[in-house]
């Protein structure tokens, strides 16, 4: 699983609530290439162009994660933010179920989603930064007969899905400005969206040999 940049201790809590539910989690920093602001860039870079050091660690990871005595042999993809974005690049990579969350879409929607296991999407109707995105990722998954659960949550808005306001105090007034906050009464659903989606296609062993 991945998220957003300075969000640590978050994502370690997305990672004890998997846990919790009974999946062998392991969370993936993809921000540990530097500084703050050389990793920002490079993860970002890394996304446009799919490649680079953020795909080897998620596909070291799968790879760690399958073979876990643990495992089940089945591998699920999840990520909030640019993660969620990275969660859509690399469903087509060998994983059983993705769990994109608000996340960028894909300059070439269709070409990168082509081959990709089933998805659950939630993302945000008042997310300013992806306006449309949830229809979009619907139409392309659909087009393309991918087995999908997409919701756009009419009120919600970017990061919704955060059980608190985590970013550095410099930047609050501008999530203010942009309404990116919490959404106590939405992120439950969200959640519970995310689990039946795991259950359905990770609670069986893997058939592949």
């Amino acid at each position: 699983m991945a998220d957003c940049p300075v969000s640590g201790n978050r994502m370690r809590r997305h990672a004890d609530r998997l846990s919790a539910a009974g999946y062998l989690t392991l969370a993936v920093d993809l921000y540990s290439d530097g500084g703050a602001r050389r990793c920002l860039v490079s993860t970002m870079r890394s996304m446009i162009s799919g490649t680079g050091k953020a795909f080897t660690d998620l596909a070291t990871a799968r790879t760690w994660l399958s073979t876990s005595e643990r495992s089940t042999g089945k591998t699920g993809v999840i990520g909030f933010c640019m993660g969620g974005g990275f969660a859509l690049l690399v469903a087509k990579d060998g994983f059983d179920a993705a769990s994109v969350n608000y996340g960028q879409l894909p300059r070439r929607l269709e070409e990168s989603l082509r081959g990709s296991c089933p998805v659950v999407a939630n993302y945000g109707g008042r997310d300013h930064t992806l306006p449309g995105a949830a229809a979009k990722l619907k139409s392309a998954l659909n087009g393309l007969g991918i087995e999908n659960d997409v919701k756009e949550f009419p009120v919600s808005s970017h990061a919704f899905m955060n059980d608190a306001d985590l970013a550095p105090k410099l930047l609050r007034p501008l999530n203010r400005i942009m309404g990116i906050k919490p959404d106590p009464e939405a992120s439950p659903e969200a959640w519970q969206r995310i689990e039946d989606h795991f259950r359905k296609h990770l609670n069986q062993p893997s058939t592949a040999p």
